[in-house]
């Protein structure tokens, strides 16, 4: 009987900790913030957001299992849940552009405070942990990597507030499965790897 309280009460405990699809709903407003509401799949509000936490939403108009947010002092991208729980910190996929990464082949690149790069499915679970240097997002159930990486400026700049572009240049490159494995890594050329694996980028890049 106790046994079966406990598996009871924690199907309810998970029921109540799922999560749901929503979308953000934005309202210009006569002030410099904007109004963001989370919008579930019957059209309700879930929660209006504190306009002086976040700046901007770089989330579409599809429903999702999180929604990515610029948040006031705060560096770069937040994807945030229905409760308005911060899942991980988002991929920019540019350097030098507020450009967050998004969902390709039901993965999103993440990073963690080392900026080391992983991945998190469309449900907002981290599946495989930030460690990579460098990743492309995936194609066909793979991904380059790359290591022993190095910022490479475009050009130079006048003033250290301008605008900065980099590219990545990488000693050695490879590729991951969908799981994470490293299927192959070593002093390749990236086109080598692209090559191998027929990657492409997807069409929106």
């Amino acid at each position: 009987m106790k046994l079966n309280l406990i598996i009871l009460f924690s199907f309810f405990l998970s029921l109540f900790n799922a999560q749901i699809k929503f979308k953000v709903d934005v309202k210009e407003t006569n002030t410099w913030r904007n109004i963001y509401s989370l919008i579930d799949e019957k059209n309700k509000t879930i929660k209006v957001l504190d306009s002086a936490k976040y700046y901007v939403s770089m989330s579409g108009s599809d429903f999702g299992y999180f929604a990515i947010f610029g948040k006031k002092n705060h560096a770069g991208w937040s994807a945030i849940d229905s409760n308005e729980n911060v899942l991980f910190q988002v991929y920019n996929t540019s350097f030098g552009e507020p450009t967050p990464d998004y969902l390709i082949e039901y993965k999103i690149r993440i990073i963690d405070e080392s900026d080391k790069i992983g991945f998190a499915n469309d449900k907002g679970r981290i599946i495989i942990p930030p460690q990579f240097e460098i990743a492309t997002s995936f194609h066909n159930g793979k991904a380059i990597i790359g290591s022993k990486c190095e910022k490479i400026p475009w050009n130079e700049h006048a003033k250290e507030g301008d605008c900065h572009h980099y590219s990545i240049i990488c000693k050695n490159y490879g590729y991951i499965n969908e799981a994470g494995k490293i299927l192959k890594i070593g002093n390749y050329q990236f086109e080598e790897i692209q090559k191998e694996i027929d990657w492409k980028p997807h069409e929106e890049y």
